[in-house]
């Protein structure tokens, strides 16, 4: 994951270009791999690199033949060699990066140009000639983006990956929103990604096909192997992950297999973390591109000692028989994270704050084997209605409106976190599950099908579609008591003293009195708990109270809890009564 930072129009660029640098360099974390700046009239545009595609020629901001237009992206496009293919005039590439299909898309699609894009991004282009710049974020948001101004420059606009970049020189600051496109031509953002499902009120009446909906998730997980680096996957031993690890495995196996046909000659022998070797070319038409062959897969989970989801990942990694490296952190470990994560995440919502934690953790363990991409389970929940709260959907009208809310602001809560937990460490995040054409599919989906009842538990659907009991000659994708394994939200599964610790630590830090008094520049955004209260402090020492606007605090639906862990739902006390 790259970071970028850009400002269009200010009144002296140059004088402001020292600034700038230091701004971007807030982000470095993010692209520790090279840094880069283009500055053209009034505009300039800074890049932090991570490589991941295009290692040794992908460098940016990016430019056309003449230098008349500069990119800066943060992300991946898996279609950018099919992009290539089907341009319909003929371009010079620079670069083998997977990011330099967006200059050409622009030269002949104008701000239509993210509607060809297939993968996560967030990007901002420059055209010199017409003094012009576009700025746009991925469908979903799995990249961060804010847009910032200031009184001081009010002909000026400013892009970052991270709010840290914007808040020392901005005023207002907002989260920029997820399939949208900005032309400072106009001046106006406006929504490019329309799917079928947008508006909430047109519920599908589409039954579930358990073929297309497992076919749609394979194919997703698939394009997200493009890498030219090492890679891996987080396993908690939940569904969601167990699933992208049991398809990414067995496309692995097949890569290998077709290896060693081609050459004749077995894999290498296995080291601690096993890096690749060569690399393997896959057809286009498949969707993907270049591949890393890896001889044996790495997967990476984290929890507590004697962990619910280490317990389930190793079982899950046993399974499928990938090389599975397991991290154990103590309550003091997290503890002393808290800050640290609160400055890298830029928000104080409760949830994301607790389940950050121990991903922030992992991720700095697996940036330091050598891995620089990992896949991971985000978004299923949302899709399928996974939380336990979605038992209490009056009807299926009810159950769909909120997977269709949930899914819009996941850009605000699961997806800031598993960017900018890994991203803090300059490891790379991708998520199958937020696909757009899978998103599509499991969208069309009648949500009576999804609904939980006495017969079906949560994500019934996602895992019957897995399910190949009555599949003779097919290999199961995952044990059942995995494949049919409750949620647990992650910052549950960890252990669930991790949750408990946060309390109790926030009793030692916040009193009553503090309670009754919040302070008067939070307005009416005022903390109902001591822990989220807490987090509002340490936030507040990393950024000023304008930053505010861009936090979402995540609270389930036909719920009075104020505790938002799936622990505190009275479901998962009936089904696990006697455990905690």
């Amino acid at each position: 994951m790259c970071g970028i930072f850009a400002c269009h129009c200010h009144p002296d660029v140059q004088k402001f270009k020292p600034t700038a640098l230091k701004l971007a360099k807030a982000i470095r974390h993010r692209g520790p791999d090279w840094s880069g700046n283009v500055i053209s009239h009034n505009t300039i545009l800074c890049h932090e690199r991570l490589s991941i595609v295009g290692v040794e020629s992908g460098a940016q901001p990016l430019t056309n033949a003449d230098d008349t237009i500069i990119l800066a992206v943060n992300g991946e496009i898996y279609n950018h060699r099919q992009i290539r293919k089907h341009l319909k005039e003929p371009y010079h590439f620079k670069t083998q990066s997977d990011c330099e299909v967006i200059i050409p898309l622009y030269m002949e699609h104008d701000i239509d140009a993210p509607n060809s894009l297939d993968g996560m991004f967030s990007f901002v282009l420059y055209d010199k000639k017409q003094d012009r710049t576009i700025a746009a974020r991925d469908p979903i948001g799995v990249t961060t983006l804010y847009q910032g101004w200031s009184w001081k420059e009010p002909g000026a606009v400013y892009f970052a990956s991270e709010l840290k970049c914007l808040s020392p020189v901005c005023d207002k600051i907002i989260a920029f929103p997820p399939g949208h496109v900005y032309d400072s031509k106009t001046g106006e953002t406006t929504r490019y990604f329309k799917p079928t499902w947008w508006d909430p009120a047109n519920v599908p009446s589409t039954p579930v096909d358990y073929k297309t909906l497992r076919t749609s998730l394979e194919k997703a997980v698939r394009k997200r192997l493009m890498a030219e680096v090492p890679y891996g996957v987080l396993l908690s031993g939940g569904l969601d992950s167990s699933l992208v690890a049991s398809i990414a495995q067995r496309e692995m196996l097949r890569l290998k297999k077709k290896a060693e046909e081609s050459t004749g000659t077995a894999t290498p022998a296995e080291a601690d973390v096993d890096h690749g070797e060569g690399l393997v070319g896959v057809d286009d038409d498949d969707n993907l591109s270049t591949v890393t062959y890896l001889p044996q897969l790495n997967s990476f989970s984290i929890g507590l000692p004697g962990s619910p989801d280490n317990e389930a990942a190793l079982k899950v990694a046993k399974f499928l028989g990938t090389k599975h490296h397991v991290m154990t952190f103590t309550i003091e470990d997290g503890l002393n994270a808290l800050s640290d994560v609160i400055y890298h995440l830029e928000t104080y919502d409760v949830t994301t704050i607790r389940a950050s934690t121990p991903m922030f953790l992992l991720s700095r363990k697996i940036k330091a084997m050598g891995i620089k991409m990992v896949l991971s389970g985000e978004g299923s929940d949302e899709i399928f209605g996974g939380y336990l709260y979605f038992h209490a959907a009056p009807d299926k009208k009810a159950f769909h409106e909120e997977t269709v809310r949930r899914i819009k602001n996941l850009h605000l809560a699961d997806c800031l976190r598993a960017n900018k937990s890994t991203s803090a460490w300059g490891l790379e995040a991708r998520v199958p599950f937020l696909d757009k054409k899978f998103i599509e599919t499991a969208m069309s989906i009648d949500p009576q099908d999804k609904m939980i009842t006495k017969d079906r538990m949560e994500k019934y659907i996602l895992r019957k579609a897995f399910d190949t009991s009555d599949e003779p000659g097919t290999a199961p994708y995952l044990p059942d008591s995995i494949l049919w394994r409750q949620k647990e939200q992650f910052s549950d599964g960890v252990g669930y003293g991790w949750i408990d610790a946060l309390k109790d630590n926030a009793e030692l830090h916040v009193t009553d009195e503090m309670m009754k008094n919040p302070k008067a520049e939070w307005g009416t955004d005022i903390p109902d708990t001591k822990e989220a209260y807490w987090y509002r402090l340490m936030f507040d020492e990393h950024f000023p109270p304008r930053c505010a606007s861009t936090v979402e605090r995540w609270t389930p639906t036909w719920s009075k809890q104020t505790d938002p862990s799936g622990r505190a739902i009275s479901t998962h006390n009936a089904k696990y009564e006697g455990t905690e």
